[in-house]
């Protein structure tokens, strides 16, 4: 036995020594590179592809079955003068007796200068897609060529479960300055990644892979470019068709058109998995940022060989929105504040599929002001955007676009207008010249709507407020529902609480149509009417105080304040109860028109500057931004008033004729000038009110023209009555008559 051992060793021994002399041999003494051609017309036969090998191919047999190939290039058949693959070497090696066990155990694995070419023709094909595709004429049998039987199976399923156990042992994978391009001559599109650098550490199935990478990307459409770098652990299990990559840590930045030259940092950490069995994906631990802004959150995905859906959480830690926005080349106009949109954060479950997005929970906080609800995408490619929110408070003055230095201008120009003749009213106290119409346009030519956008909008909106503040007015309660289609913006309904009243309006702004057109109506009830004619920039006291009553149905075309109140008509109807002229003692100055009658002097000074009143109604026809009132009626004690005029919106100036029924000087003292006798009663004084609207009743003067036709009547009626004494019952009835009309005449 000892024997036979020893002779089975010296058999072993010589047959490894044989194997090895035969390798040693076959490296020696047979050289693959005077195989060009016949390797060539291998890769043709039996791989379907053109390989070109310029450079020189070197190998080693046993223990290692080692290759490195030196510039080389692959096409296809059908193209194989544009090769869609060259490298400058590339350089492996694999164990030889593993593979007897169908085991793959490499060293090395050492990729030098790849240059992959993708490109798809006007017709939407790919160049790769004819790899391994053999030319057409060879896919047919000559006619007369026998029938041949099916091939037999080359496999059984034992064999392929063999194939799928093969176990895959790498010491490193290494990519040196690859390049990897893609062109889309249909769409212009043009993709490339540069200088990619690859380094793994040992490659072995079911444990965790070391990963570092980097490369250079752009796109052509826009145009835009960044720089990354990846890090990472990647596992794999190609039995359970699971890929993972832990502690993924992804950097880099970016620049381009879509930034308006600004560069953007941005870096991405978190666990990957990707489970194709289940066909689900997830991203846990998720940290993000892009310059200053950070978000936290996961996100998974299920139905991954369907419609892929979309589930997960999101939050984004406080940042400068307006800071941020500016630094990617996309700055916000600037607001009336120019603070706003300094501190944003927000917290929210996400919802989505490959076209649409959905926030639900969504907690927002931006600046003061807070928001709950929901934000859906439900359509990217049409930008349907939906809403349903809740906020706290929020100020939207704040946020509206700044007037330009046009618009301040004439503000300040109108301003000095009615201030020069507030000035000139207040010195006169009644007494000075009626005041001249305002000149100055009071409105700006700026742009108020985006009209570009609102085209393209797909918008519903559901929002309420606690209380907002628009245009100077805090609403409280407010409920804001619009929506937007196809360039028709409608607002369902805007209303709220305001000083106690209410009000509601409803309306549309078309876009449609090269000018835009808006039509809105507007009922407000019972709010303070000093709110809505305070004069800007001023502290002193509205001209008129009281309760409004309103309704309004009215149209405009144009995209400023300027073109819209030029071009604004439609109806109003409108009640001031429970009133005060501010500043305007009116009892005065018809006290002055009696004394004036009597032809006394008052004695005393004024006693008050406010006239107050009961309730202060009318309508208002409006054709091309000017109203016209032919029914002004006002019920003040011991006065009746009626009058007619117009308002002239474009300027905020008024023109009226008032007429007022006095019963004389009511006080409990009454000055002996205002005493009304009975020939006073039923007589009508004229007023004459001209200027701004900012002036109210100190605008108003005595119609002296107007009183001296009262007058001539006093005077006549004074005659017939002297008549009538002096006559008595002696004259017919038709002589009296007749001696009174010669005298009037």
């Amino acid at each position: 036995m000892k024997a036979f051992g020893k002779i089975l060793g010296l058999g072993l021994l010589g047959l490894l020594l044989i194997i090895v002399a035969l390798g040693f041999a076959l490296t020696h003494l047979f050289d693959p590179n005077d195989y060009k051609d016949e390797i060539r017309q291998l890769a043709r036969d039996k791989a379907h592809v053109e390989l070109t090998l310029n450079g020189d191919i070197g190998w080693s047999l046993f223990p290692w079955l080692g290759l490195e190939l030196h510039d080389a290039s692959i096409a296809t058949l059908t193209a194989p003068k544009q090769p869609f693959a060259d490298l400058q070497m590339l350089g492996l090696s694999v164990r030889v007796l593993p593979l007897l066990r169908r085991e793959v155990q490499m060293s090395d694995v050492r990729v030098e200068g790849l240059n992959l070419t993708l490109a798809r023709d006007e017709h939407g094909h790919g160049n790769w897609e004819d790899i391994g595709k053999p030319l057409p004429a060879q896919t047919g049998a000559p006619a007369d060529a026998p029938a041949q039987a099916p091939a037999e199976p080359t496999s059984t399923p034992s064999d392929s479960g063999s194939e799928r156990s093969v176990k895959l042992d790498i010491d490193s994978l290494t990519v040196n300055n690859a390049r990897v391009q893609y062109t889309d001559a249909k769409s212009g599109q043009a993709f490339s990644a540069e200088s990619i650098q690859l380094s793994t550490g040992p490659v072995h199935e079911g444990a965790n892979i070391p990963l570092k990478a980097s490369a250079f990307l752009s796109a052509s459409q826009p145009n835009i470019k960044a720089r990354t770098e990846l890090a990472g652990e990647l596992r794999f299990d190609r039995k359970l068709k699971r890929y993972n990559f832990e502690d993924m840590r992804l950097s880099g930045e970016t620049s381009g058109e879509p930034l308006a030259g600004k560069t953007m940092t941005f870096s991405a950490q978190g666990q990957l998995l990707v489970d194709l069995a289940a066909n689900v994906a997830s991203w846990s631990g998720l940290k993000v940022s892009a310059n200053q802004m950070r978000a936290l959150g996961e996100l998974n995905v299920r139905d991954l060989d369907k419609t892929p859906q979309l589930s997960g959480g999101l939050s984004i830690a406080q940042f400068d929105l307006r800071t941020f926005l500016d630094g990617i080349g996309h700055p916000l106009p600037a607001t009336n504040d120019p603070t706003v949109f300094g501190k944003l954060e927000l917290v929210s479950r996400l919802q989505g599929t490959p076209n649409s997005l959905t926030l639900e929970d969504l907690a927002v906080k931006l600046d003061d002001s807070g928001f709950s609800g929901r934000v859906a995408i439900e359509d990217f490619a049409k930008q349907a955007l939906r809403l349903q929110l809740k906020g706290d408070t929020f100020d939207a003055d704040r946020y509206l676009p700044a007037k330009s230095e046009e618009a301040k201008g004439a503000t300040a120009a109108r301003q000095a207008e009615v201030k020069q003749q507030e000035a000139s009213a207040v010195a006169g106290a009644g007494t000075s010249p009626l005041p001249n119409a305002p000149t100055q346009v009071a409105w700006s030519n700026d742009k108020l709507l985006p009209v570009d956008r609102l085209r393209a909008l797909d918008l519903q909106a559901d929002i309420a407020f606690g209380s907002l503040t628009l245009d100077k007015l805090p609403i409280s309660d407010a409920q804001l529902a619009v929506t937007g289609q196809g360039g028709l913006v409608t607002l369902q309904t805007l209303r709220g609480g305001l000083y106690n009243g209410s009000f509601d309006a409803k309306g549309t702004v078309d876009v449609r149509p090269a000018v835009p057109q808006i039509g809105i109506s507007t009922k407000i009830n019972r709010v303070p009417v000093e709110h809505f004619i305070k004069a800007e920039g001023k502290e002193q006291a509205p001209p008129v105080k009281g309760l409004l009553t309103l309704s309004s149905d009215l149209t405009a075309t144009g995209n400023s304040q300027k073109a819209l109140i030029d071009t604004l008509n439609g109806a109003a109807n409108f009640t001031i109860n429970d009133g005060v002229l501010v500043n305007a003692n009116l009892e005065q100055q018809l006290c002055q028109a009696i004394a004036t009658l009597n032809r006394k002097s008052l004695s005393g000074e004024p006693r008050g500057k406010d006239t107050p009143f009961e309730e202060l109604r009318g309508s208002l026809v409006i054709r091309n931004g000017v109203a016209s009132n032919p029914d002004l009626k006002a019920r003040i004690p011991g006065l009746t008033v009626n009058g007619q005029g117009d308002l002239d919106l474009r300027v905020l100036g008024m023109d009226y004729n008032v007429g007022v029924i006095v019963e004389g000087d009511q006080r409990a003292m009454p000055d002996p000038a205002c005493q009304v006798n009975e020939r006073f009663v039923g007589i009508e004084v004229p007023l004459r009110c001209r200027g701004p609207l900012e002036l109210g009743a100190k605008a108003c003067r005595l119609d002296q023209e107007g009183l001296g036709k009262v007058a001539a009547k006093l005077a006549g009626n004074r005659l017939k009555d002297k008549i009538d004494e002096k006559l008595g019952d002696k004259v017919s009835p038709e002589l009296k008559d007749a001696l009174k009309g010669l005298f009037k005449r």
